[in-house]
């Protein structure tokens, strides 16, 4: 099985195209063996194809899924042969009119990290939230702050003279233009994570990547190894995906990086229904073995509903 899930507003592809992809894809593969192998011939095949992201990942994932039937092994051991027993998920706070409510909860639950959005306000309000937010946590609550690229320099100094002294595990991307982000790091002392765009980035503490976005599987884990190498904390995160697609991130959770970093899967909760049968049970620490070791099923009225 393999999703592709295109996202509106941040995807630059349709539906339709990912489809004729996919049916393509298809159609190439009849009678021909495939592989897992990061670096090997097919992987590079797939390099030299003009693959939209969504279009290469469901595709990918559909392959591993198979492969990993057919050898008897788990998806996290296809990542490695040694994959983590655990994930752990952040909460996800997008609402600021509830911020406090849903940060209470995220500590009732025993969530070891918690994200929240910023950037949508005045500078003044979200300097109030991320304080109110901080203090409502237990103290070894990580808190990660996503502001979307919504500050100019000039606001991102004003946020960051506003949060002067709290914890915080990172911001993403929080300028407009990304060019200042050295500067910025620099002269404010702000810990700043990047989405997928990597390169020497010696001043970020992380890189967000979302599968989805950077296109499949294998692409993930290179950009994964060079954020190691860059001395950064890559860290799995989702779109909006079903927990066919889910499922392939929290594998990939548990197979990359020195040591187990919170993963930004709780879109998932958000999803009224899910195709796949049972749902995944996810947060606040998802157990490698019973999720990979249980049966689940397609639910097939829902696909019929999308056509």
């Amino acid at each position: 099985m393999g999703e592709a899930a295109p996202l509106p507003g941040c995807s630059h592809e349709g539906l339709d195209e990912v489809a004729r992809q996919l049916r393509h894809l298809a159609d190439s593969m009849v009678g021909r063996e495939a592989t897992v192998d990061l670096e090997g011939a097919f992987a590079r095949e797939l390099d030299t194809l003009d693959l939209v992201p969504s279009a290469r990942f469901g595709f990918e994932l559909a392959l591993w899924d198979l492969y990993a039937a057919s050898s008897g092994k788990a998806l996290p051991e296809l990542v490695t042969s040694r994959p983590r027993t655990t994930v752990t998920v952040n909460a996800l706070i997008s609402s600021p009119d509830h911020a406090i409510e849903e940060a209470l909860r995220a500590r009732a639950a025993g969530y070891e990290a918690v994200k929240l959005k910023v950037g949508g306000r005045d500078i003044e309000e979200d300097v109030e939230l991320v304080r109110a937010v901080r203090g409502t946590l237990n103290s070894d609550v990580s808190l990660r702050l996503d502001a979307n690229r919504a500050w100019s320099f000039e606001e991102a100094e004003r946020f960051a003279r506003g949060i002067a002294g709290l914890r915080l595990e990172y911001v993403e991307e929080p300028l407009s233009d990304p060019a200042g982000l050295p500067s910025l790091s620099r002269t404010c002392d702000l810990p700043v994570a990047l989405d997928e765009s990597l390169g020497d980035h010696d001043y970020a503490r992380a890189v967000v990547l979302k599968p989805t976005l950077l296109g499949g599987i294998s692409r993930t884990l290179r950009f994964a190894r060079l954020a190691a190498r860059l001395g950064m904390r890559p860290v799995i995160s989702s779109a909006y995906e079903t927990g066919v697609e889910t499922s392939c991130l929290v594998a990939l959770a548990a197979g990359v990086g020195d040591e187990e970093v919170p993963t930004g899967l709780d879109t998932y909760r958000r999803l009224a229904e899910d195709v796949l049968r049972p749902r995944l049970e996810l947060a606040p620490r998802v157990d490698i073995r019973v999720l990979f070791d249980g049966r689940r099923g397609i639910e097939h009225r829902l696909l019929r509903s999308v056509g």
